[in-house]
C-alpha cells in the first residue's frame, strides 16, 4: 500500500490526532508536529549527499538512532517511535513496538514517528538569553552536564593522522561546495588555506586531543535552541544521521556553541560554558585550538545556509544568503 506524503502530513495536522495538534514546524530534515504535551517528528523521505531517508526501513533506522542518542542528554524527553500505519479505516498511530509488526488488522506501516515531551518555549535558551534571564549558574550547569557527557562518550577510533587527515578533507570539500554555491571565491580561498594552515601549525595539539580521548562521539549540533534550561537542564535534537559527523573533538563542539551564543549576541554565555568545561575537566584545549575549530564551523554553518536555499521559497532565500555571509564574516579572523 502506497500512501503519499501529502496525505501522511494532512492526518497528522488534524485536530484529532497525536493529542490535538497546536503547531507544525518544518525544518530541513523533518516536520515536528506539537500538541500541548507532546512532540512527533516524521523525516522527510529525502536522499542527500550526507543521508539518506528515502525509504521506510532508513526512517526507522534514523528514528531509533535519534532516540537512543536524544536519551544520553534528555532521557525523560525522548518518549519512544511509533508507526503510522495504514489500514482499512485509514491512518492511524500504532504504539506498539518499534521492533514489531502492527498487530493484526492494525494496516501496514507507512511510516515512523519519533515521540517527545514537549519543552517549555519560555525555557529554551535562545528565549532566556533575549530576555536576560540565563544566568552564569545555567551556564555552569550546562558546563557540569557536558564534562559528564564527554567522559563517558565512546572514543573516536582514529589515529592523530586520520583525525587530521578528517579535518582537511572537510574544510577543502565545504570550500569547494561553497565556491559551487556562489560564494566568491575571493573569500573562501584565504579562508581555507588559513584553516589548512591551522591544522598544521596545531598538528601537535591534535595529535594529543585524539591520543587523550578528546575526540568522542558527541551530540553533533549542540546549538543554542537545542538547549532548554528547565531542572533538570536538557540538551535535544542530536546529529542522527551520520556518525562520524559525530565525531568531534569536545572543545570544537564547545566552540561551535560558542560561535552561535556570540551571534544570539550572548558571548558571555559561550564562553562561560567552555570555561567550565576546563575547570571540571582537567582539559587545558588551546586557544588555538580552540580558534580553529570555530573558525571551521564558522565554514561549515555558511555551506548549510546555503544548502537550505534549494527548498526555501523565493521571498526566504536571501535570508539565508545573508545568513551565510554572517557565517563566513566569522570565520576571517585568524586561527592564531
Amino acid at each position: 500500500m502506497t500512501i503519499d506524503l501529502a496525505a501522511k502530513l494532512a492526518f497528522l495536522r488534524s485536530q484529532s490526532t497525536l493529542d490535538h495538534v497546536v503547531e507544525c514546524v518544518e525544518t530541513h530534515m523533518a516536520w515536528v508536529f506539537l500538541s500541548e504535551r507532546r512532540a512527533w517528528k516524521i523525516k522527510k523521505p529525502v536522499r542527500l549527499p550526507y543521508l539518506d531517508h528515502s525509504t521506510l526501513e532508513q526512517r526507522r533506522r534514523s528514528c531509533l538512532q535519534e532516540l537512543r542518542l536524544g536519551r544520553r542528554l534528555a532521557a525523560n524527553v525522548y518518549q519512544g517511535v511509533v508507526p503510522l500505519v495504514a489500514g482499512p479505516r485509514g491512518l492511524a498511530i500504532d504504539p506498539s513496538d518499534p521492533s514489531a509488526s502492527p498487530a493484526d488488522g492494525a494496516g501496514q506501516i507507512v511510516d515512523w514517528l519519533v515521540v517527545m515531551r514537549r519543552l517549555p518555549a519560555e525555557r529554551m535558551l535562545p528565549r532566556m538569553l533575549a530576555r536576560g534571564a540565563a544566568t552564569p549558574a545555567d551556564a555552569d550547569a550546562l558546563g557540569d552536564l557536558l564534562v559528564a557527557f564527554y567522559r563517558d562518550a565512546v572514543r573516536a577510533p582514529w589515529s592523530g593522522v586520520d583525525y587530521r587527515h578528517r579535518l582537511r578533507n572537510t574544510v577543502a570539500a565545504d570550500a569547494a561546495e561553497l565556491i559551487e554555491r556562489s560564494a566568491p571565491r575571493s573569500q573562501i580561498l584565504p579562508l581555507v588555506h588559513e584553516q589548512l594552515a591551522g591544522v598544521e601549525r596545531e598538528a601537535d595539539s591534535l595529535d594529543q586531543r585524539v591520543a587523550d580521548g578528546r575526540v568522542v562521539d558527541a551530540h553533533g549540533d549542540l546549538r543554542p535552541e537545542h538547549v532548554c534550561l528547565e531542572s533538570p537542564l536538557v540538551v535535544i535534537d542530536p546529529l542522527e544521521f551520520n556518525d562520524e559527523l559525530r565525531m568531534l573533538d569536545a572543545a570544537s563542539e564547545l566552540a561551535f556553541f560558542a560561535l552561535e551564543c556570540a551571534r544570539l549576541r550572548a558571548t558571555w554565555f559561550g564562553n562561560r560554558v567552555l570555561a567550565r568545561y576546563v575547570e571540571r575537566s582537567g582539559d587545558r584545549v588551546p586557544p588555538a585550538v580552540v580558534a580553529l575549530y570555530r573558525n571551521r564551523h564558522a565554514l561549515t554553518r555558511a555551506l548549510i545556509a546555503l544548502r537550505h536555499i534549494d527548498d526555501a521559497e523565493p521571498a526566504a532565500q536571501p535570508r539565508w544568503r545573508a545568513k551565510a555571509d554572517e557565517y563566513l564574516s566569522s570565520a576571517l579572523g585568524p586561527s592564531h
